[in-house]
């Protein structure tokens, strides 16, 4: 019916002007700053890479802050017990053994939290969750007293 437009001849309708429009710029190529001609593709690539070298600056920092602040062992803060092992794949997942061991919780607020935690994503096998609590609630009760954290030489006061 009718032709695209060429760059020689105008084009007579605004169909024309339009494919004209959208094959020029399947054709363009880009100019780097060095003053080499780009093909799409290269450019593809160059913007991929920009954006993969900015991603790894932004989050370098995040991962490096994770690793330091990452326990040698876990389950060495968690008390022994049967369950240990199960708490610390369950919990542990998300939160330091610190998180736990500051908690004094009653049973039932104890069921409460394993309920929730395992509504959020917490991997606990419907077989293992009445002992899960009973070792938390045993563990971690009211009547226990209170959490000391482990001191450590480097507050940046003078020992006498």
């Amino acid at each position: 019916m009718s032709q695209a437009c060429s760059n020689v001849k105008p084009c007579s309708n605004v169909e024309e002007r339009r494919f004209s429009a959208a094959s020029s710029a399947i054709d363009d190529t880009g100019f780097s700053p060095g003053g080499r001609i780009l093909s799409p593709t290269q450019l593809s690539l160059q913007l991929f890479a920009a954006i993969a070298l900015l991603v790894l600056a932004i989050a370098s920092p995040f991962w490096a802050l994770a690793q330091k602040s990452a326990p040698a062992s876990v389950t060495a803060d968690l008390p022994a017990g049967a369950m240990q092992a199960k708490a610390t794949t369950a919990c542990l997942e998300c939160h330091e053994a610190r998180i736990i061991l500051q908690q004094r919780l009653s049973k039932a607020a104890w069921t409460k939290e394993v309920d929730k935690m395992t509504k959020w994503g917490a991997v606990v096998d419907p077989a293992d969750r009445d002992a899960l609590i009973d070792y938390l609630s045993t563990n971690f009760s009211p009547d226990k007293p209170a959490y000391e954290p482990q001191r450590t030489s480097g507050s940046g006061k003078a020992a006498k």
